[in-house]
């Protein structure tokens, strides 16, 4: 134990120290979410006053606002990549301070690393702290930072106590890692909020299609909090799942997931990163039943359908008759990204029993330069001009919203359009009708 001491305390530097660490043209890759190391990148401006240029920053599901995010001053020295926006991120973009880059989760990492074999690839992660084998946890994201790690990134760690400890392939010894920095910030948190009549019946359709026995992939949102909420009456389901989340704490602790069913991984809830209350941080520390996998394994289209009737739950912004989903982009407008979405789609679908249910709102409202409401329909004839298809409608299975279920599995563009209708708004099935005949969409 004491020598692991000496290795950590010879590895411990101060914030400025560390940064000092940075190199012009490096690639840093943050640790998702709430795993972000947050002092590490609210000082990363001042790698500037090193001589350091051409740092390029890919994050993913940002939770802070960075100076080197919100000020375009430093965009020479850290230009900001993001494989997944958040508000911070869409500002930074609208200033010409970030874009987009585009994957699957489970293919991020080697795509990434395939396109910049001549830089440094800098890993900045969080870690619970070492125990007495001089071993550390990745804590609540795993959904790269290990495959880096091992990949040989040059790897500097935020180490906070108020981080949970957690199991998986995520432990990392103190000799695995280039620089530590300690600190005793809180893990960010997100609370569930309340949510509407229209979500309690989108999630009262899902449940219907969610069989006892399932293995269940839910996000995060008022719609998947609904779905959480009507599952309690189930029994026998499992979790495989890219974000854990803390309705999946409810769900455990009613009894409605007892992982015995899976099937592949039976006994233990699998995901790649957590995300939520304190709550939900309390529940995962030292509980050896959580199992947090990398991201390009728990995403993995060919480990997803070892799970039996693997039932993915996934959202879209908009969706066209023929099944496109765009899930990511308002218009030409990058909002977030495609994430684990299509993974979880296609593994649902060769999954034993397997489904894959795309969830949204039938309708969305705006208002006008006189602040008058207007109804919108989410099920369009033709996306919006721009609008990035994250989802192809080869892969589209079942469709949700508060007016029914549309399995689109096999079928035609004719049958899909009559589908995809009787569940839209009562307002705009004549109007979507027309248009299907006008243009065509059969």
């Amino acid at each position: 134990m004491e020598y692991f001491k000496k290795i950590y305390k010879d590895k411990t530097v101060t914030v400025d120290e560390a940064l000092r660490l940075i190199k012009s043209n490096d690639v840093i890759i943050a640790a998702q979410a709430a795993a972000e190391p947050m002092i590490l990148l609210e000082n990363l401006h001042k790698v500037k006053d090193n001589g350091v240029s051409g740092v390029q920053l890919q994050t993913c599901l940002p939770v802070g606002n960075y100076e080197v995010m919100k000020n375009p001053e430093y965009k020479d020295v850290v230009f900001n990549h993001g494989w997944y926006f958040t508000k911070a991120l869409r500002e930074a973009h609208k200033k010409g301070n970030a874009t987009f880059t585009p994957q699957h989760a489970h293919i991020a990492v080697w795509k990434k690393l395939s396109g910049i074999k001549d830089r440094r690839v800098v890993l900045f992660c969080t870690c619970s702290p070492m125990d007495k084998h001089g071993y550390m946890s990745l804590s609540i994201s795993n959904i790269y930072e290990k495959d880096l790690i091992d990949a040989g990134a040059y790897v500097i760690c935020e180490v906070s106590p108020n981080y949970p400890r957690t199991f998986g392939d995520n432990i990392v010894h103190v000799s695995q890692v280039d620089a530590i920095v300690e600190s005793n910030r809180e893990v960010p948190e997100i609370n569930i909020t309340p949510y509407t009549d229209v979500d309690r019946k989108i999630g009262q359709n899902i449940a219907e299609l969610v069989e006892n026995g399932s293995t269940i992939q839910l996000g995060v949102g008022n719609i998947p909090n609904a779905v959480a909420n009507e599952l309690k009456v189930k029994r026998h389901l499992g979790i495989h799942t890219e974000m854990f989340t803390e309705t999946m704490v409810d769900l455990i602790e009613c009894g409605a997931v007892d992982n015995s069913q899976k099937g592949f991984y039976d006994g233990y809830s699998v995901c790649a990163f957590a995300f939520g209350s304190r709550k939900l941080y309390d529940f995962l520390d030292d509980n050896p039943t959580v199992l947090f996998k990398s991201g390009s394994w728990v995403n993995d289209p060919f480990q997803i359908k070892n799970n039996k009737k693997f039932t993915s739950i996934n959202a879209s912004l908009e969706i066209d008759l023929t099944g496109q989903c765009a899930s990511e982009s308002i218009g030409s407008i990058q909002y977030s990204g495609t994430g684990g979405q299509a993974d979880t789609v296609i593994g649902s679908q060769r999954s034993e029993g397997g489904k894959s249910i795309i969830a949204m709102h039938s309708t969305y409202k705006t208002k006008d330069e006189l602040g008058n409401e207007k109804l919108h329909s989410k099920i369009l004839p033709f996306l919006k001009q721009g609008s990035i298809v994250s989802l192809s409608r080869n892969d589209v299975d079942y469709v949700v919203t508060e007016y029914g279920v549309a399995w689109l599995r096999g079928l035609s563009v004719k049958d899909r359009v009559d589908a995809l209708i009787n569940i839209a708004h009562p307002d705009f099935r004549d109007w979507l009708r027309f248009e299907a005949n006008k243009n065509q969409i059969w």
